[in-house]
């Protein structure tokens, strides 16, 4: 099935995709999911518990899970973990169901707003700026592989991105075909 009508947002921790995919989706009147809330209810834990127990491996496969069920769905905004990006069948899931915006930051603006961050499991080391970058080498091609739209949330007002995006969004769209 595909639905480029969807919208499914990727990125590093911390680079908004929760707070810019919930406001997307009120401004186009379209449902809002976060993956990772998804699997916290599915399992009824919270994704350090998940880490704790089953490592990322476990944790990886209920998000492969989670993604593949919440993008058959219709008329979505969807804010994906992190490294959702990591598997290949959710880098196909996303690309084949809607239309992909890779939300990117900078290590520093990505620190700021996530390096104390408890509920980061990944970050909890000595150095989560040595970490993060680690990640960012790993996961930045994919991103940018995956992205239909790629948006800079540096230091802009929630405002200004959400308005860059739906810019891009429309444009994507007319050359796309869709409405």
């Amino acid at each position: 099935m595909t639905n480029k009508q969807n919208i499914f947002l990727i990125g590093p921790m911390g680079a908004g995709k929760t707070t810019m995919g919930r406001q997307i989706a009120k401004r186009l009147n379209m449902d809002f999911e976060d993956s990772d809330h998804a699997i916290e209810a599915h399992t009824g834990v919270d994704i350090p518990l998940i880490f704790e127990k089953e490592g990322e491996d476990g944790f990886r496969k209920r998000e492969t899970a989670i993604i593949d069920e919440l993008t058959q769905k219709t008329h979505l905004v969807l804010a994906t973990g992190g490294g959702a990006v990591l598997a290949k069948e959710n880098r196909q899931y996303l690309k084949n169901r809607g239309t992909v915006i890779y939300l990117h930051s900078d290590i520093k603006h990505l620190l700021e707003r996530v390096g104390h961050d408890k509920n980061r499991p990944l970050l909890q080391t000595a150095d989560p700026a040595a970490t993060l970058r680690e990640i960012m080498k790993i996961r930045e091609p994919l991103y940018r592989e995956t992205a239909d739209i790629i948006i800079n949330t540096g230091q802009q007002s929630i405002r200004a991105v959400i308005n860059v995006m739906l810019d891009k969004l429309r444009k994507f769209n007319s050359t796309s075909g869709l409405k």
